[in-house]
């Protein structure tokens, strides 16, 4: 009988053991996640985020997350489990780090949209020379000078429509602006 309680113990003493050398392990070397909610299985949070996005304080769902949790935060928004960042140097580290230790991700809805070899999609070096090209290209003041010249007309050609004592919706009028056809030259 002594044998059994002996065996018990010994064997009780090594499950605790084990237990709290497993946890200190996996804390160690797993990559912690932030604090957050995940909400409901599927849905997440994404009921909570569009209706606090169509109020008049839309910035209410990140304020209250950052209250609870902190400037980073996880969430389940659109179907997808995301870590938030609300605060600016982590925002800038994470879109400077090359997509080394951060990889965008985009819903699966907006990459059949924009296509698997849209500049939204790309990662690593390949990104950063597209970007650099795209840049350099609409630095150039020449360019920059005929965007503004194309943009004075169109908004001249805009608001040639316009009449006294009639309102103008701005809205409408920015539309109009943006889908007027470039004129080309000779």
């Amino acid at each position: 009988m002594d044998s059994l309680w002996d065996v018990l113990v010994v064997t009780a003493i090594t499950i605790i053991l084990y237990r709290n050398c497993f946890r200190l392990l996996r804390s160690k070397f797993c990559n912690q996640l932030p604090l957050g909610s995940l909400g409901w299985p599927f849905i997440g949070e994404t009921i909570e985020f569009i209706s606090c996005a169509y109020s008049d304080r839309p910035e209410t769902f990140m304020d209250k997350r950052r209250r609870l949790y902190g400037k980073v935060f996880k969430s389940h928004i659109f179907g997808s489990p995301t870590i938030v960042s609300t605060d600016a140097e982590v925002s800038k580290f994470i879109l400077q780090s090359d997509a080394k230790a951060f990889v965008p991700s985009y819903p699966k809805s907006l990459t059949e949209l924009m296509g698997k070899s849209s500049i939204l999609l790309i990662n690593g070096s390949l990104q950063k020379r597209i970007h650099g090209l795209v840049g350099a290209f609409f630095k150039s003041s020449h360019l920059k000078a005929q965007i503004t010249k194309d943009m004075e007309c169109y908004v001249k050609l805009s608001m040639a429509s316009w009449t006294e004592n009639n309102p103008i919706y701005l809205q409408d009028e920015t539309k109009n602006v943006s889908s007027l056809s470039p004129p080309f030259e000779a």
